[in-house]
């Protein structure tokens, strides 16, 4: 199995490393090849998803991504900017289906900004339609506007919009999910607004249909945004779109206690896949190694799971990372008293001892 390593920029090196590190103990023959992304990808060749890069991406078997963003390239042209390079191998790849598993650890109870009565146990799991919608919707732009309210203006636009079958195969996803699990999916939208989500709920109403022993119910995006908060664990798995699925999932990260505790998978048709940390590249810390990169070695269990067929390496790797928190280690984002502080390659090398 041919894996890609996409370190990116920021603190992607440094987490995406301790994944590596960890993969690299396990005693499976995996084939192993980095490249440039992101700014780092512009720096080498002038371009944030270098043409190299994306050939490596479409021939491996998975993709293991770290992050891509750095302050000092915000003045590019967007096209050239770093954040282009996930955007492009999403839909490159077709990896319309992101999965990001909410899970509050019990040791990490005390962590999440949450009363513990209200979060403990929380187990909750979002599916993001993820190459649709209005970061992938045209028209786009900025022109003069020539109808409204302020004609002869400039004005910004962008377009919203989603196809039957783009709605339809999310919601399989979905449906899939909660069969193997509580038998509960929310499906989020803003249908009492927009045109776009009263479609995506007729589309989503049609599915269930075919799932008849899981059940179905739906709720407005500012609702759900409201009850994350007030009472996460009454959900199971949630699907919405691309960008509420982006809103909520990050609101849901901090349920955990950390976003550095949060994984993710985005998959195409065939259960191909990128996985990566939902945090981003966090600049302002890059290099002090202090980062966590609990989420990335998560995302690598993922990736055993999901794509390489290997369950049960990816639960000793979940294993041990239960284990290292267990044994109190905890880094800056995830410390309190009474626990003990690490940095980024150590926590990498106790969840090594933990597998060995």
């Amino acid at each position: 199995m041919k894996i890609a390593i996409l370190p990116g920029d920021g603190i992607g090196p440094e987490i995406v490393a301790q994944a590596v590190k960890v993969l690299n103990v396990l005693g499976e023959a995996f084939e192993m090849e980095t490249a440039p992304v992101g700014g780092a990808g512009y720096a080498a060749h002038g371009h944030p998803l270098p043409e190299a890069t994306l050939t490596l991406a479409k021939q491996a078997d998975a993709i293991l991504f770290g992050a891509v963003g750095d302050w000092k390239y915000d003045t590019l042209e967007r096209s050239l900017r770093p954040e282009q390079a996930i955007l492009g191998l999403r839909k490159n790849l077709n990896l319309f289906a992101n999965l990001r598993p909410a899970i509050l650890y019990p040791e990490l109870a005390g962590a999440s900004t949450l009363k513990p009565e209200v979060v403990s146990g929380l187990d909750i799991l979002i599916i993001r339609e993820l190459t649709g919608d209005i970061y992938f919707g045209k028209p786009r732009g900025v022109r003069i506007a020539v109808d409204g309210d302020f004609i002869g203006e400039r004005e910004g636009f962008d377009t919203m919009r989603y196809a039957e079958t783009e709605i339809r195969r999310i919601a399989h996803v979905a449906f899939q999910a909660a069969q193997k699990r509580d038998k509960r999916l929310t499906s989020v939208d803003k249908a009492n607004v927009l045109e776009t989500f009263q479609f995506w709920k007729d589309i989503v109403t049609e599915v269930h249909r075919d799932y008849p022993d899981v059940a179905l119910d739906h709720m407005y995006v500012d609702n759900a945004a409201m009850q994350l908060i007030r009472a996460p664990k009454k959900f199971d798995v949630i699907v919405t779109g691309n960008m509420f699925g982006d809103i909520l999932s990050d609101a849901a990260a901090m349920l955990t206690g950390s976003i550095g505790m949060l994984p993710s998978a985005s998959l195409d048709a065939n259960n191909k896949g990128l996985y990566e940390p939902s945090h981003g590249s966090a600049p302002d810390i890059a290099g002090k190694g202090i980062a966590n990169p609990l989420a990335t070695i998560l995302s690598a269990a993922m990736m055993l799971r999901y794509t390489l067929q290997r369950p049960a390496q990816a639960d000793r790797i979940e294993s041990a990372v239960k284990k290292v928190l267990s044994q109190g280690l905890r880094t800056p984002d995830i410390y309190e008293a009474g626990t003990t502080k690490v940095g980024t390659e150590e926590m990498g090398d106790a969840v090594v001892r933990a597998l060995n």
